[in-house]
């Protein structure tokens, strides 16, 4: 077997031998790719997160009108039966009908996780601070945001972060991402990705003590299970349930919603349209 000449190019075999001579070395790979594993992850839930989110807001704005229209007519409808036949047991249900005449049922499931902190969702707090008001077009944002998106946070995520001054600039910028990815805002997020290339290089990682390894390993599996807390309520939240009926077309989802709700109304109109006649 022929050797390389002192000095010479360094092959395959002299960094595998390299790796294999520094006992951190297995563990900063792990420790890497359970990063990256991690990453992948908080990638997945949080596009999982705008879609919930995106979903609650969409079918209240779209569709809340239809329910309070068909509570408004069981009232008329309940009304109009107790005036012709004067029965107490119909008035009885007269009355509860006309106090169940409110906003949309299930709206504190709707508005859960997607209000701030001081209640107001963010429509109503852009109104607040003068700031345009600006809603989600559709549930699940185009495939090119979601490309753009997933590709800032693989680049950016705060869980790259070697000392808390970078954590905190990986988090405000995050935070501006995950906001444009929510509207769908593709022009934002090419944005963004430009300020981030201009933006200072992020420090390479310089791992190599095996305490700082297994502390970084520790932290990484404790995120894990927080994440997969956080994933698994919102898969059994009730808009969570809603969107694994469509997984692969939740807009439409809303447009069947839609339509069902409207061959109610129009049932109940002929109905109340019978009794007052």
């Amino acid at each position: 077997m022929t050797q390389d000449a002192p000095g010479g190019p360094t092959t395959r075999n002299d960094e595998e031998q390299d790796a294999q001579a520094r006992p951190e070395a297995r563990l900063e790979k792990a420790v890497r790719a359970a990063e990256q594993a991690l990453i992948e992850f908080e990638i997945a839930l949080e596009t999982f997160r705008v879609e919930v989110e995106n979903f609650s807001r969409l079918h209240h704005q779209k569709l809340g009108p239809m329910y309070a229209r068909l509570d408004e007519l069981d009232a008329q409808i309940a009304e109009a039966t107790a005036a012709r036949t004067g029965d107490p047991e119909d008035l009885r249900k007269a009355q509860e009908a006309r106090a169940m005449v409110m906003p949309m049922p299930g709206v504190d499931e709707l508005f859960h996780d997607w209000m701030d902190a001081d209640g107001l969702s963010p429509e109503a707090a852009a109104m607040l601070t003068d700031q345009p008001v600006r809603a989600p077009k559709r549930v699940r944002p185009s495939e090119e945001a979601r490309k753009l998106y997933r590709e800032l946070a693989r680049k950016a995520h705060p869980d790259l972060a070697q000392d808390e001054a970078e954590r905190t600039r990986r988090d405000e910028f995050i935070t501006r991402v995950n906001g444009a990815y929510g509207l769908g805002d593709v022009a934002l997020l090419k944005e963004l990705a430009a300020e981030w290339e201009a933006g200072p290089v992020p420090a390479e990682q310089r791992l190599s003590e095996s305490e700082e390894l297994y502390a970084r390993l520790e932290w990484l599996s404790q995120r894990k299970e927080l994440l997969t807390a956080v994933a698994r309520e919102l898969e059994e939240s009730a808009i969570g349930a809603m969107l694994r009926m469509a997984p692969e077309d939740p807009d439409r989802l809303l447009e069947e919603i839609a339509e069902q709700l409207l061959a109610q109304v129009a049932e109940r109109e002929a109905e109340l349209s019978k009794l007052v006649q």
